[in-house]
């Protein structure tokens, strides 16, 4: 989860200052109104997961299912297209929308108390 915010969190900088202006969506008060409060919550909660309390995992399972419907519901067919996405706004997406998947099914083993061994 931390990968995938992290990812989020520089490519949203990118598109805040290097494309300001290029849509609605891409500028620096945006960036620091909208998603620089997301990323304050969402990062300490993905961090708080190697505590082992299960509020943690079931909040941040909850959290990351919610993500990846956004990601597939709404940036991908709304918000991408009017961004005049590039090579790197569709590797971002891809790759963030992925990372999201990996870290609910991780959240989702350690929930039903499964380890992942060879």
């Amino acid at each position: 989860m931390i990968a995938a915010l992290a990812l989020s969190a520089v490519y949203e900088l990118y598109r805040s200052t290097v494309k300001a202006g290029t849509s609605k969506y891409d500028s620096i008060h945006g960036f620091l109104t909208q998603e620089l409060p997301f990323y304050a919550i969402a990062f300490p909660l993905a961090a708080l997961v190697r505590t082992g309390w299960r509020w943690v995992a079931w909040t941040t399972l909850v959290v990351g299912v919610v993500l990846i419907l956004v990601s597939i519901f709404y940036y991908s067919p709304i918000m991408l297209p009017q961004r005049r996405p590039g090579r790197i706004d569709w590797f971002e997406d891809k790759v963030y929308t992925g990372l999201l998947f990996v870290a609910v099914a991780l959240l989702t083993y350690d929930l039903l108390g499964k380890t992942m061994r060879p």
